[in-house]
């Protein structure tokens, strides 16, 4: 049997066919659950979100317009969850952003206070926010999962902000755990080796990070999208049912290695 059959979660995060936030839903559609989407506001980025969700096969999705970085869109689309469904079983949070301006090499000291503060709200502050509305909606517990990368731990030339808007999500994580666990909700993050999305191309010589990865990670290779949902739908079962405020690496085994 499906390993997710009969849970129903929300998905933030899909853009497009590429992000990885689709690899998740697709691992959690094809296991048995049903996902809830939202989508940032805007006809655009709602016909472009459908289109990933339709090539899954889902057909009729909810779908939510929702800005992370607005509370009154939080509160809109979790209300509205609860409204139609009542409970859910997980969080998927797949989003982050900092202006690809800084994201270069050499251009970390110079980082703008207004361009450090906007990364660290949406790519970490919204899994605290979010978490913080899913949560009531756990009402038999459940399970969260958000996106992360090596360079949360380790310096990457030209991911800059972004890496320590990560360092935040990962810690974020350890702290949700901490305090949900009491309510029987496990938080863990995906941290997932370069994938060449929308988002990931944003940050310069990321071509060379790939080529980097291959060259040195002890599989050779780098990863698919789909080993990240993989992995991402594993923590939100309930075959996962120990593992909470863990990052958990997808990386082809890039993260051991010393050189």
């Amino acid at each position: 049997m499906p390993f997710m059959q009969g849970t129903r979660g929300v998905v933030v995060g899909i853009a497009n066919e590429h992000s990885i936030a689709t690899a998740i839903a697709q691992a959690l559609v094809r296991e048995g659950a049903q996902c809830l989407f939202t989508h940032l506001p805007g006809e655009k980025n709602e016909r472009r979100t459908r289109k990933a969700v339709e090539s899954l096969g889902v057909t009729n999705p909810w779908i939510q317009p929702m800005d992370a970085g607005s509370d009154a869109d939080l509160d809109v689309a979790f209300a509205r969850v609860g409204a139609d469904f009542g409970s859910i079983d997980f969080l998927v949070h797949c989003i982050a952003y900092a202006d690809k301006d800084w994201l270069r090499p050499d251009k970390f000291a110079g980082t703008p206070r207004s361009v450090f503060g906007t990364a660290l709200d949406l790519s970490a502050y919204t899994y605290i926010a979010m978490a913080n509305r899913a949560a009531p909606l756990m009402t038999n517990g459940g399970s969260m999962v958000a996106l992360s990368y090596y360079g949360a731990e380790k310096a990457v030339p030209g991911y800059n902000v972004m890496g320590v808007a990560k360092a935040a999500l990962e810690a974020s994580t350890r702290y949700l755990a901490m305090e949900l666990g009491a309510k029987n909700i496990r938080v863990n993050a995906v941290s997932a080796g370069p994938v060449r999305t929308m988002s990931a191309m944003a940050v310069g010589g990321f071509s060379e990070i790939l080529d980097w990865v291959v060259k040195k990670a002890p599989l050779k290779r780098n990863i698919t999208a789909l080993e990240v949902g993989n992995a991402s739908a594993f923590l939100l079962s309930p075959l996962a049912s120990g593992i909470t405020g863990q990052v958990v690496y997808v990386d082809s085994g890039y993260g051991i290695m010393g050189l």
